[in-house]
């Protein structure tokens, strides 16, 4: 990569994390480009060349943080050796990686709907590439007898349907508390229900 590419690249990074404070103090509605830019120290020209308008930036922002959060579900999961942990990890990292970053799960979830459907889409989309890593280990789990034939991708995205709700009732009223109070009931619902009926079922054929 060039020194030219180099410092594109480095002025793109800045803008973004500029952004991320800037529509968490303001949210999107309030939030001017010209602060992200200052706060970035990125000309009016740079800013505009990377991010053409407000909503370019903002859903920019959305695959960064969505990417991040990933990232440490992914990382989580790596010391995880069955499907089953590894889904349940999962789910434990991306509920303490929002309840701890509240300004992150507000920019993911919630302060893009003035944009319409715009905004849904890429909620969705962003919801169906975390659904999607929850689906790979419950077929892996199925596959191995971890847990009873289910239909994955009903499960996953129920799950991730779960998740939302609970971050975004969290986010509105400070209730439930996303680790001490979600986490236990979720675990419950969707997963040791599925392994306690696998292991029942098991015994009734012996």
């Amino acid at each position: 990569m060039s020194g030219q590419q180099n410092q594109k690249e480095a002025t793109r990074e800045r803008i973004l994390q500029a952004a991320e404070e800037v529509f968490a103090q303001h949210g999107y509605h309030d939030t001017l480009m010209d602060e992200v830019g200052q706060v970035a120290r990125a000309s009016k020209g740079g800013l505009y060349f990377h991010f053409p308008s407000k909503e370019a930036l903002f859903y920019a922002l959305m695959d960064r943080l969505a990417a991040k959060l990933l990232r440490e579900v992914d990382e989580a999961m790596v010391g995880e050796t069955d499907p089953v942990s590894k889904v349940q990890s999962a789910l434990e990292t991306a509920l303490k990686a929002l309840s701890r970053q509240r300004q992150l799960a507000k920019i993911l979830l919630l302060q893009g709907y003035g944009l319409g459907s715009a905004f849904e889409k890429k909620r969705l989309e962003i919801y169906e590439r975390f659904a999607s890593v929850i689906r790979e280990h419950l077929d892996h789990a199925v596959k191995d007898g971890s847990l009873l034939p289910i239909d994955t991708e009903v499960t996953a995205y129920a799950w991730v349907g779960a998740l939302n709700e609970l971050i975004v009732r969290w986010i509105h009223t400070g209730k439930p508390d996303p680790i001490k109070r979600s986490l236990p009931v979720l675990t419950t619902l969707f997963l040791q229900g599925v392994k306690a009926e696998a292991k029942t079922r098991t015994k009734r054929t012996k």
